[in-house]
């Protein structure tokens, strides 16, 4: 039998992440575990378009971006998740989503990462790189990958797993 205590959704607030926090909630439900939902607000694209320098010289750019995830993270949470799943939203500051996901698995003990995938090919795959490439190959536990839109074997509004009618036929 699976022992999932800990479940992380990593998000960026695509859709593509909010399919994956269904997942989430849903697998959360079954398993009895809690639900870690973090978001991890990049500085690398700061870095890369030369405006590092504003970044240390105005630290409320810094303090402001993350603020406006919180605060978007936070709505994304519903008072039933915190009060049944134990859901508790995380937002980190780091160069790197991949890295700063994989981190937090390690130091929080988390049984199985939730992500979500673009789905990404050929020039758009190379130049962007894929965060759940990243974390698939580097993280310390499985790693459920999911697209938009999901094969309805989950549904928005009960948040629990159900397989859909066309996977009975």
């Amino acid at each position: 039998m699976l022992a999932i205590k800990n479940i992380l959704v990593a998000t960026d607030f695509s859709e593509c992440s909010g399919t994956a926090l269904t997942y989430g909630r849903a697998l959360a439900h079954q398993f009895g575990a809690k639900l870690h939902v973090l978001h991890a607000v990049e500085t690398s694209g700061i870095d890369l378009a030369g405006a590092d320098a504003y970044v240390a010289t105005f630290p409320e750019l810094s303090i402001a971006m993350e603020e406006e995830a919180r605060q978007t993270l936070d709505a994304l949470l519903t008072t039933d998740d915190r009060a049944t799943i134990g859901a508790k939203a995380i937002v980190r500051t780091r160069e790197t989503p991949a890295r700063t996901i994989v981190e937090y698995a390690k130091n929080e003990a988390i049984d199985l990462i939730v992500i979500g995938t673009h789905g990404r090919r050929g020039v758009s795959h190379l130049v962007m790189g894929s965060v759940a490439e990243k974390v698939v190959r580097t993280a310390p536990c499985p790693v459920l990958t999911v697209r938009h839109p999901e094969r309805e074997f989950v549904t928005e509004d009960t948040g629990l797993a159900r397989v859909s009618a066309r996977t009975q036929s």
